[in-house]
């Protein structure tokens, strides 16, 4: 029996509405410490997006070598995968390989190929058992850049049947390039496979996640992975959630990456690969710092806000990187210009951190009382953040990345 932890969407670096997300990630890469001692884990899996950034700070990476140096000191002989996300620079990730192998961790940035063929060196990775036999194989797939994909013009006709795309039969045909290469090592052992890419059924965080595939698909079907593989470990999507029967899964990220993702319950993914069908469990992890939802549902006056944050009953000496997220969602009704600015003056007196502020529109009651409705809301009454979101998915048909909404919102801060 083989106990492979499946983690992902670290998002190292990453701030929200310019908050500083450290001291949640040491909070939950210390839970990541733990439970690979407690739970006797063989290969931890972190299926992309290590960091937030393409070219993340020398803290970040500080913090990223540092963890690495921990596991492998808790876990001596556990193997630790890495593949590069979408956030991640593949060379970058990449760079320190031979200083990682050292300890056990493998890095795979980019698909490689020699001489045309899979190298399958750098793609396959043996996980090994306590006694030392090699019990299961990891085959990491990073995320499928233009580069890393087959030429659509070697595709054959036959590949493309019943495709929607070309993309789509490029990507199937590299998950199939790589297991073709891996077969002859399989020997029967139990397979994982990686991916950092949307898989269709998959639900979105909304503003957190870029369309990433390239030559302007979405998501890929879950039959472009082997179908021998027992497990799949899936990064991009935030939301833990399961695919094609559930052994397609995206394990979802360690922490609340936008307000979207307040109602989900993150945490990792155990996996456990033995000679049937591969158990699977997810493993909620706790939250360093609350993120809180006021109302916890409906919405309210903005009248009633400073009730709302009296009655959480805070410490009011919290320090700020302990202070609660807040989502404060608001009722049209009565609702006047500058809303915000006030949202911000009540919250002033409280030991919180507004993220999210968000006026909740009406359904028209009828078709027969539109001439009777009231007009829509002037510019100087909408949030600037949704403004701001309209104004890009208008440019570029897709939800602005949290990157886009820090330095929005840092240019904001700044007028």
């Amino acid at each position: 029996m083989i106990r492979v932890l499946h983690t992902g969407d670290w998002h190292i670096g990453q701030t929200l509405r310019g908050f500083s997300r450290e001291r949640e990630h040491d909070a939950v890469f210390g839970c990541l410490e733990r439970l690979v001692v407690e739970r006797e884990v063989d290969a931890l899996v972190v299926a992309g997006d290590v960091f937030d950034s393409q070219n993340p700070s020398g803290e970040s990476q500080a913090r990223f070598y540092a963890l690495m140096a921990r596991l492998h000191a808790a876990r001596p002989a556990m193997t630790i995968v890495i593949t590069a996300g979408n956030h991640d620079a593949a060379g970058r990730l990449e760079a320190p390989r031979p200083l990682l192998e050292a300890i056990g961790v493998h890095v795979v940035g980019n698909v490689r190929r020699r001489d045309g063929a899979i190298d399958l060196e750098r793609h396959l990775v043996p996980v090994r058992a306590g006694n030392g036999e090699v019990a299961a194989q990891v085959l990491a797939v990073s995320y499928p850049t233009a580069a890393c994909l087959p030429p659509l013009s070697s595709l054959g006709s036959e590949r493309r049947i019943g495709e929607t795309s070309p993309i789509v039969a490029a990507v199937r045909d590299l998950y199939g390039q790589l297991f073709e290469a891996a077969r002859p090592r399989l020997a029967g052992l139990p397979l994982l496979v990686t991916g950092h890419l949307h898989v269709a059924g998959g639900l979105e965080s909304e503003g957190a996640e870029r369309r990433i595939l390239v030559g302007g698909e979405h998501a890929v079907p879950a039959d472009v992975f082997p179908e021998e593989a027992r497990y799949v470990a899936l990064g991009h999507l935030h939301r833990a959630q399961g695919l094609g029967g559930g052994q397609v899964r995206y394990c979802g990220s360690l922490i609340p990456l936008s307000a979207a993702e307040q109602p989900y319950r993150h945490g990792v993914t155990l996996v456990t690969l033995g000679a049937g069908a591969a158990e699977i469990e997810h493993i909620e992890i706790a939250r360093p710092v609350p993120f809180l939802r006021l109302p916890a549902s409906g919405d309210m006056p903005l009248a009633d806000l400073g009730d709302h944050l009296a009655a959480l009953a805070l410490d009011p000496d919290l320090p700020l990187e302990a202070r609660p997220y807040i989502q404060v969602r608001l009722a049209r009704e009565g609702l006047l210009p500058g809303y915000r600015a006030e949202v911000d003056r009540i919250a002033e007196s409280f030991p919180v951190r507004v993220v999210d502020v968000r006026v909740t529109v009406p359904p028209r009651a009828s078709v027969e009382i539109v001439e009777s409705e009231a007009p829509p809301p002037r510019l100087s009454e909408r949030d600037p953040e949704e403004l701001f979101r309209l104004a890009y998915r208008a440019k570029w048909d897709e939800e602005p990345a949290p990157a886009h909404l820090d330095v929005f919102h840092r240019a904001r801060a700044e007028a």
